[in-house]
């Protein structure tokens, strides 16, 4: 982004764009991109919050509400909505707690998974066809490239 103008006016030193510039415009591409990711499988069931909740049950495994409402920085009553929509789609079960039987265990279902599943295709599809027919083999690896920074940004 040669010629960037800072807040002030001006250019970073050496003629770079300053990197609270570069961290404004990264926010808002990324918050576009996420969006048209989303907008990728208009027919799925799943809101966001779904999504979120049925890929770290994937990922890490059966929960309690009271975890995962932690792990997603909302309330337990939010997820307890948000868990009995899951259950009644057939997407996640509930069994009790083997540590503590005033609690459930929450798991994703098979139909959970191939829900998740689909809508992460129809995401990668969309992703893979719009590199393919936008951008050139440079432009490709500069994007696999600056992926490999940004992984290395959200794991600090």
């Amino acid at each position: 982004m040669p010629g960037t103008q800072s807040a002030t006016g001006g250019e970073g030193s050496g003629g770079e764009p300053p990197t609270e510039r570069i961290a404004a415009d990264l926010a808002t591409v990324v918050g576009r991109l996420s969006r048209r990711l989303r907008t990728a499988s208009p027919d799925s069931l799943l809101t966001p919050t779904q999504r979120t909740v049925l890929a770290r049950l994937e990922g890490e495994g059966p929960a309690t509400t009271a975890a995962l409402a932690r792990s997603e920085y909302v309330r337990p009553q939010s997820m307890r909505l948000t868990l009995g929509a899951l259950e009644e789609q057939g997407f996640v079960s509930r069994a009790p707690d083997p540590n503590d039987g005033r609690q459930s265990v929450v798991s994703i279902t098979d139909s959970g998974r191939a829900t998740l599943d689909s809508v992460r295709a129809a995401k990668h599809g969309w992703l893979t066809q719009a590199l393919t027919d936008e951008l050139g083999d440079d432009e490709r690896r500069t994007i696999a490239e600056a992926t490999a920074l940004l992984e290395r940004l959200v794991r600090k």
